[in-house]
C-alpha cells in the first residue's frame, strides 16, 4: 500500500490545483471559493527514478514499474477548525490518516484570487493552520490522558506509565501551540508510543510555496519569509508555480513538456521535487528488482534488513528469506548487468542482518 500525503493548507491557496497537476487529472474541482473541496481527492503518483530507467535499458525489461506515493487533497482548513468552524472535524479526520503533511502557503499577490483574511501572509497562514492542528491534539491529549488515569487507580504497567509520561509532555507543549514533533523522546520503544498516539502535530511536515508564473525562478519576499519560518521548525520548503505545473500536466507529449520547462528557465517541474522530497520526508529509500519481464522500484523504510525488504515484495519472501544477491545500482550499471558484475566481482550474497542501501538491486534467495 503506498504511503500517503495530505495536502493541506487554507481555502484558496492552490491546494487542488497541485493536486490535479500531481496526479495528471482534473479530479479535484479547483475554484475560487472557500470549501471547494469538501470530500479529500486520493491519487496515486509515481516517484521519478531516472535509476530504474537506466535498469531497465541494460536489462531490457519488457516493463518499467516505478515506486509509487499517494496524495491526498484535503479541504482547506480555516481558524476555529478545531472548534468544528468551517468544515473543522472533518478535515482534521482526514488529516489523522496520512503519514506526512504537505502544507501549501500561498506566496503570490492576484487579486482576483480571494484571501480568507483579506491579504497575503503565508508565515501568518501557516501559524493559522498549525494553531488549529496544535489545538486539535491538544484536546486528544487531555482525553487520552484521564482516561488512562482513571483506569489505572495506581496500578500501572511500564506501558501505560510511559503513555502518561508522555502525554504530561506533551500537554504543555501543545497548550503554547508548538507542534508535538518538537517532544523529544528517548528512544525507539517511546518514538513507538508516541507514534501511536496518531497526533497530527508529530507527522513529518514540508511546506510548498506556490508562486506566480513569473517569479517561479527568482522567487520573492514571501517565499524568504516562508524560508525563515521553515527553518526554525526544521521542516523542508519547496517552490512552485501550481498555474505552471498545471500547464505541463495538460501537454501529452514529453517532449513539448520539457521544451516548455526550459523556456521558463527551468530543469524539472515543481512537482518532483515535492515527490522526491515527500519521499525524503518519509525517511524511505529505493530498491530494485530487475529482469527481463520488468524492472521494478520498490519502498522500505531507512535503516530496514534485507529480510524486510523481501517481505515488502511478498510475505513468503520474508518468512523462507535465505539471502539476497546485492548488486548497487552504480556497479551495475558500470557492469553493464548483473552478468557483468557476477564476473566482475560486484554481485554479493547479503544475510538476513544486512542493512538495506538506496539503489540497492536485489535477487531474495526464499524457502517456504
Amino acid at each position: 500500500m503506498a504511503l500517503k500525503c495530505g495536502i493541506v493548507g487554507l481555502p484558496n491557496v492552490g491546494k487542488s490545483t497541485l493536486f490535479n497537476a500531481l496526479t495528471s487529472t482534473a479530479a479535484a474541482e479547483a475554484a475560487n471559493f472557500p470549501f471547494c473541496t469538501i470530500e479529500p481527492n486520493v491519487g496515486t503518483v509515481g516517484v521519478p527514478d531516472p535509476r530504474l530507467y537506466a535498469l531497465a535499458e541494460l536489462a531490457k525489461s519488457e516493463k518499467i514499474i516505478p515506486t509509487s506515493l499517494e496524495f491526498v487533497d484535503i479541504a482547506g482548513l480555516v481558524k476555529g477548525a478545531s472548534k468544528g468552524e468551517g468544515l473543522g472535524n472533518q478535515f482534521l479526520g482526514n488529516i489523522r490518516e496520512v503519514d506526512a503533511i504537505i502544507h501549501v502557503v500561498r506566496c503570490f499577490d492576484d487579486g482576483n484570487v480571494t484571501h480568507v483574511h483579506g491579504g497575503v501572509d503565508p508565515v501568518r497562514d501557516a501559524e493559522v493552520i498549525e494553531t488549529e492542528l496544535a489545538l486539535a491534539d491538544l484536546e486528544s491529549v487531555e482525553k487520552r490522558l484521564a482516561n488512562l488515569q482513571r483506569k489505572a487507580k495506581g496500578k500501572v504497567d511500564s506501558d501505560t506509565a510511559t503513555q502518561i509520561e508522555l502525554l504530561q509532555k506533551l500537554k504543555p507543549l501543545l497548550e503554547e501551540g508548538r507542534p508535538g514533533r518538537e517532544l523529544e523522546v528517548r528512544d525507539a520503544d517511546e518514538a513507538k508510543v508516541l507514534k501511536g498516539f496518531q497526533l497530527l502535530t508529530t507527522k513529518p511536515l514540508m511546506y510548498v510555496c506556490n508562486v506566480s508564473e513569473e517569479e517561479i525562478t527568482s522567487g520573492n519576499a514571501h517565499v524568504e519569509k516562508m524560508r525563515a519560518y521553515a527553518k526554525q521548525q526544521e521542516a523542508e520548503v519547496v517552490m512552485i508555480s501550481a498555474a505552471i505545473e498545471a500547464e505541463v500536466a495538460a501537454l501529452e507529449d514529453e517532449a513539448e513538456k520539457q521544451e516548455f520547462l526550459e523556456s521558463l528557465g527551468l530543469k524539472e517541474t515543481g512537482l518532483a521535487q515535492v515527490i522526491r522530497s515527500a519521499y525524503s520526508l518519509l525517511q524511505l529509500l529505493t530498491f530494485f528488482t530487475v529482469g527481463p519481464k520488468e524492472a521494478r522500484a520498490w519502498t522500505v523504510k531507512q535503516n530496514a534488513k534485507a529480510p524486510q525488504a523481501a517481505g515488502v515484495i511478498h510475505g513468503d519472501f520474508e518468512r523462507g528469506f535465505i539471502c539476497a544477491e546485492t548488486i548497487s545500482h552504480a556497479d551495475y550499471v558500470t557492469c553493464k548487468g548483473e552478468a557483468g558484475a557476477r564476473d566482475a566481482g560486484k554481485l554479493r550474497q547479503e544475510g538476513r542482518d544486512y542493512v538495506v542501501k538506496d539503489g540497492d538491486v536485489f535477487h531474495f534467495r526464499f524457502n517456504v
